[in-house]
């Protein structure tokens, strides 16, 4: 069942938990990311990022999408990640998305208001709720693989620019920069709560984390307790599919160095790793002690 970003968020601010944004560029993702949630009876949300339409179009999978969400017996957001060109948000959003990211943080803080209100005003008209980023993690979301020793380069969201930003946007909930980044870590994540805490305090609206893979699960709980309502991850999905595909591989050559590798056998390898994966991640984000991963 698809619903819209404001009420899938409005449950979790209800619940002290946050939802699974899960990125899902390709079938099996697509089905792994709701097989969990309803396995787990919690509701998730599907991204497509606008960085990733290399791997799979928006109009390719953004229809799929849509589909299985309808089919779903969880509940469901379709939703448009990391947009950065409001031509491709109204793609999106006359495809039947409930949610979706206009992320203009790479902009001067001017252009970032003035872009996000467009967008804004966009989404009213297709009852599709705005999620945009104050602040920056230093690396996009372009679906490359990639280490993070820069961590540096992220730039916190400000907190009292943060009031003024969701005042003058009109947005739903807000994308917030307190420590994480995009990718693999090579050490660990250092969050910045007290920056997290701040912005809770102003901003009267759910907040994200992106760069979500990697943390640990206290920390998660950490940042949900802080106020953190929707939480993306791809990076370390994407990564344990792979090494799923690499062992059907070795697996088959180990036995005969002859042996055919079907693709069939490496997709279902990954389905079934991402639902493992997947699940664990939802059952930490539902924040509760007896359903800790």
């Amino acid at each position: 069942m698809i619903v819209n970003l404001r009420d899938i968020c409005a449950i979790a601010e209800q619940n002290n938990m946050a939802i699974a944004s899960f990125n899902v560029p390709s079938l099996e993702a697509v089905r792994a990311a709701l097989d969990a949630a309803e396995q787990a009876g919690q509701p998730v949300i599907l991204a497509h990022a606008e960085g990733h339409d290399p791997f799979v179009p928006l109009d390719v999978i953004g229809p799929t999408m849509v589909a299985l969400a309808e089919r779903s017996s969880a509940l469901v957001c379709v939703h448009l990640d990391h947009c950065e060109h409001l031509g491709y948000m109204r793609r999106a959003l006359e495809m039947g998305f409930t949610g979706a990211m206009y992320d203009g943080s790479m902009e001067p803080y001017e252009v970032n208001v003035e872009n996000s209100q467009r967008a804004a005003a966009m989404c009213q008209g297709f009852d599709c709720g705005l999620e945009c980023e104050l602040g920056s993690m230093g690396t996009r979301e372009n679906g490359v693989g990639h280490e993070n020793d820069h961590v540096s380069e992220a730039i916190y969201t400000n907190p009292d620019q943060a009031a003024d930003f969701i005042r003058d946007t009109g947005l739903d909930i807000l994308a917030c920069s307190f420590g994480t980044v995009h990718g693999i870590y090579k050490g660990e994540p250092h969050l910045s709560f007290d920056v997290l805490e701040q912005i809770r305090k102003r901003a009267h609206v759910p907040l994200v984390m992106h760069g979500g893979s990697g943390v640990s699960d206290g920390d998660y709980r950490r940042a949900i307790d802080a106020g953190i309502r929707k939480i993306n991850y791809y990076t370390y999905g994407a990564k344990y599919a792979g090494e799923a595909a690499q062992d059907v591989i070795a697996s088959f050559k180990s036995t005969n160095s002859d042996a055919n590798v079907y693709w069939h056998d490496m997709t279902m390898a990954a389905y079934d790793r991402l639902v493992e994966d997947f699940a664990s991640v939802i059952r930490v984000f539902s924040n509760d002690g007896e359903n800790a991963a």
